[in-house]
């Protein structure tokens, strides 16, 4: 056997692992990069160190770290709680909020399962005590996260944009965030129309973010020692927080300034002014997010000084028609996520399919495009972490006939997102 079919093999076999035994996926890597890496390409500690993509690990942990703090001050309950009072508590309008507000939360760096994990609860006990279905409800935070994911701040939109940069392969920030929230908001929109969302048009609203004069009044907050309405104040740390998005946004969009080093130090200045804060902002720290990418593309980076990316991308060449060959590298993108890690599928399958990218046959920008949304879209899976936050957290239900729910959810997406994307992108041939 070839050493590159070892390192595809032993890249095969930490997806296994990672999947049936709940390892760290970016451990395995980092196992699997200096085994591979010394025993069968000969390199040694430093040629492997070389590879470690510390431009993505600084905007892993810089953008969750701000994320992070704005969670521990409260600002993420803040937005959520204004967002629903803003639309008066209308039942037929929470489904979008909750949509609106996770696609918010992730393009402004919130990991996906971070963003699901904030608004999902919320979301549920809503469904639960107004008779809406959890599927719906469920499905519209999910598709909301991944419809913010690929903003060029963002975690997923700035690794991918990050792989193909490194790569030399063209691409474009925009469409790839565009494809995202495009193919996201249509199967929203059609999941809220079959599981009945239209029946919410003229229901009583939210009884606990409309008082009975028909105001806005403030949601109890459930926290020991806070005052009922401490989730409406917009506090100082809040405040300055909200700022400091919004000069992330305005640094990288329009001054092409590094995210993860703007957002690093504006997570920093907060951490300065409100310490009591950063205390508990520093523990939410996606940590074993940024172990599994940067674990993922130090092995990728083993893989391509031992020659297996322009191996594999010969191999996809090798199918004969061009077409086939990418609608088949999304269904891989799609099978592998709902069971998986989506960032570390992406983070391995775009590096592979570079050569075949190179050769032309294929618009580079719509294929990225195309792979990464089919990677993420299937999240609803209830396999994958997203999916599972969302059986987690329904209420008043009957858990196994939910999950049935779900996971038949999850495979119609499966069985159709990757030839949708593939359709509307890559046959058109853009980009």
């Amino acid at each position: 056997m070839s050493p590159q079919a070892i390192a595809i093999l032993v890249l095969a076999v930490v997806f296994l692992i990672a999947t049936t035994r709940s390892v760290n996926m970016g451990a395995l890597a980092f196992a699997a990069a200096f085994g591979v890496g010394t025993l069968v390409a000969d390199m040694d500690a430093d040629a492997i160190f070389a590879v470690f993509p510390g431009d993505l690990f600084v905007v892993l942990v810089g953008v969750t770290y701000l994320f992070a703090i704005a969670k521990a001050n409260g600002t993420t309950d803040w937005l959520v709680r204004a967002a629903i009072r803003l639309v008066g508590g209308r039942l037929v309008l929470v489904p979008w909020v909750m949509f609106v507000i996770t696609a918010a939360l992730t393009a402004i760096g919130a990991v996906s399962p971070a963003a699901v994990a904030i608004v999902a609860p919320l979301a549920l006990g809503l469904a639960a005590e107004y008779r809406i279905s959890p599927l719906l409800m469920g499905a519209m935070v999910v598709h909301g996260a991944q419809a913010g994911g690929f903003s060029p701040i963002s975690v997923y939109g700035s690794i991918v944009n990050g792989i193909v940069a490194r790569e030399g392969v063209p691409g474009n920030e925009v469409v790839l965030f565009l494809a995202s929230l495009v193919a996201n908001l249509v199967i929203a929109a059609v999941v809220f129309v079959v599981c009945g969302g239209l029946r919410l048009t003229g229901a009583p609203p939210a009884r606990q973010f409309v008082d009975t004069s028909g105001e806005p009044a403030p949601a109890p907050t459930g926290g020991a020692g806070q005052a009922p309405d401490d989730t409406r104040r917009l506090t100082p740390a809040r405040g300055a927080t909200l700022a400091a998005l919004v000069v992330l946004v305005v640094c990288a969009l329009g001054f092409d300034l590094d995210v993860g080093l703007t957002a690093l130090t504006l997570a920093v200045l907060l951490s300065v002014v409100w310490p009591d804060t950063s205390k508990k902002a520093i523990g939410q720290v996606t940590w074993p997010t940024v172990l599994l990418i940067c674990g993922i593309l130090t092995y990728v980076g083993v893989m391509q000084e031992m020659g297996t990316i322009d191996y594999a991308g010969n191999a996809v060449s090798g199918v004969g028609v061009p077409l086939l060959a990418a609608l088949l590298i999304c269904y891989i993108g799609a099978v592998v996520s709902a069971f998986a890690s989506s960032v570390g599928i992406m983070g391995a399958l775009i590096p592979l399919a570079v050569p075949f990218l190179l050769e032309g046959t294929v618009g580079p920008v719509a294929m990225i495009s195309a792979l990464a949304v089919a990677s993420t879209v299937v999240d609803v899976s209830p396999f994958s972490t997203n999916g599972a936050l969302v059986l987690a957290n329904a209420q008043d239900v009957d858990r196994d006939r939910f999950f049935r729910q779900l996971l038949g959810y999850g495979g119609i997406i499966v069985a159709v997102a990757p030839a949708a994307v593939w359709l509307m992108l890559v046959v058109p041939g853009f980009g």
